[in-house]
């Protein structure tokens, strides 16, 4: 028999069933078809026995004794897998062939966003998704504090979230772009934290951090250079001092980072994660792996770029060239042996969908197995977070796309979804 003490969490899609843990059996039997957890094969015939938020036994049921009075869950067909996680997301966003990004941040009011916001958490959760990192809540101040909260204490359901609250970005060079309005407009909402200089950065984290963020993200470049181009924003030694700070807070430090000379800069900086990193070379992705930087990929994110603006089609149209670069990225970081986590970017496109970045993950070079360590065992490691576990229907082992067809969702010992 085999034990372990890790916090889980389980995925899900079929009939919602909510079950307050103080309603449910101390322990749960969980019987499904087959069990995986990374570096594992997987397991047939196996069952998981919980009780509370723990696992108690895991394995053969002639092996695993059972109280008499725990609940038996039959999961046939099933694949019990750890839950799935994505640490790029923005909950606070919705895709934009609904709402443009400019209308969100200047026309949404942020209680509407964060209402939003909470059924979009709602609808990670459900489709198996049980951890998030939300990278920025993109002009809704520090409203993801509160989404937090509201889920830790269960006023709402939701993933477990690990929070970024503003974000970081040099002045002048995000969104909405003062060059798109009046010079004589005045305090519009800005969808991150501006900050220039050495002290403002200090400052910036400062109080991001004394507001309770996790994760500090800052934006390493972005579209301010002539006509639009994609720039690095911040010095050297702004950067150093950025993560200087929100290490000595305990803090880690995400940075978007799309140009070779940013992601550069950030990675010599001491970055904890580059996102998206589009256009990183080779030897980049090298000093990435040198220096123990993971990388998170977004491939969805291009997908619905080409989708909301290029006319692209799924399933009919070739490629565009945004998601030929993002490939050309991520199959270079795998040569390199980056640490590849889950992040999708999820916000841009629908909520609940988050599996379509471990398909994407696939199509450009990862087997099954590599997808789904990212989403759950490498995603942890990045997090510095235990394991979690949860169901999906078939074997995504096989299949990557059997993880858009959850059964059953179990969240630190509340199930939310059952067949």
């Amino acid at each position: 028999m085999r034990t372990t003490r890790v916090r889980w969490v389980a995925g899900a899609l079929a009939l919602l069933v909510f079950v307050p843990l103080a309603a449910q059996a101390s322990a749960l039997l969980l019987r499904p078809a087959h069990v995986w957890s990374a570096g594992e094969p997987l397991h047939d015939g196996w069952v998981v026995l919980t009780e509370g938020n723990r696992i108690i036994a895991v394995g053969l049921p002639s092996s695993v004794s059972a109280p008499a009075d725990a609940a038996a869950i039959d999961l046939p067909g099933a694949t019990l897998l750890p839950g799935l996680m994505d640490i790029h997301s923005h909950l606070f966003l919705h895709p934009y062939n609904e709402t443009s990004w400019n209308d969100q941040v200047l026309k949404e009011p942020v209680p509407y966003r964060t209402l939003r916001a909470g059924e979009q958490a709602r609808a990670t959760l459900l489709a198996g998704f049980t951890t998030l990192r939300d990278l920025g809540t993109e002009g809704a101040e520090y409203a993801d504090l509160s989404l937090k909260r509201a889920i830790e204490e269960h006023l709402i359901e939701g993933p477990r979230l690990f929070v970024a609250t503003r974000a970081i970005v040099a002045t002048g060079a995000y969104g909405p772009a003062p060059r798109a309005l009046r010079p004589d407009v005045c305090c519009t909402p800005q969808g991150a934290e501006e900050a220039s200089g050495v002290p403002e950065v200090i400052r910036a984290v400062r109080e991001q951090a004394g507001r309770g963020a996790d994760w500090i993200k800052v934006y390493a470049d972005y579209r301010w250079g002539p006509e639009g181009t994609q720039q690095p924003s911040f010095s050297a030694e702004e950067l150093r001092a950025l993560v200087e700070t929100a290490h000595s807070s305990g803090r880690p430090v995400a940075a978007h980072a799309t140009t070779e000379e940013g992601m550069r800069r950030a990675v010599l900086a001491g970055v904890d994660t580059i996102e998206h990193g589009f256009n990183g070379t080779p030897e980049v992705f090298r000093l990435m792996a040198a220096r123990g930087v993971a990388y998170l990929p977004t491939l969805t994110a291009e997908e619905a770029y080409g989708e909301y603006f290029e006319h692209y089609v799924r399933g009919k149209s070739a490629p565009t060239a945004g998601m030929e670069q993002a490939k050309r990225a991520f199959t270079a970081a795998l040569k390199a042996g980056v640490l590849i986590g889950c992040g999708s970017d999820v916000g841009v496109f629908t909520h609940g969908t988050n599996h379509r970045e471990l398909a994407w993950m696939v199509r450009d070079g990862m087997t099954p197995v590599q997808a789904l360590t990212a989403a759950t065992a490498t995603d942890a490691r990045i997090l510095h977070h235990e394991k979690d576990l949860g169901a999906v229907s078939g074997d995504p082992t096989r299949d990557i796309d059997a993880v858009a067809h959850v059964v059953f969702v179990m969240k630190d010992g509340v199930v939310y979804r059952r067949p």
